[in-house]
């Protein structure tokens, strides 16, 4: 949603390219690369707190 409203980055990306010229690829493509970088934050910050968690 920031993209919407002018946030920038890759949702602006994929409402600007995709959504809004009717480029169903490149929208897809857009929100399978941010569920890549979601999934990746969110285990890199389960495993940090694992390990701090243990000390």
């Amino acid at each position: 949603m920031a993209g919407a409203i002018g946030g920038g980055g890759l949702g602006d990306f994929a409402i600007r390219f995709g959504y809004q010229q009717f480029r169903t690829d490149i929208t897809l493509l857009t929100v399978a690369l941010l569920l890549v970088v979601v999934q990746a934050l969110q285990f890199g910050g389960d495993t940090w707190a694992r390990r701090l968690a243990r000390r």
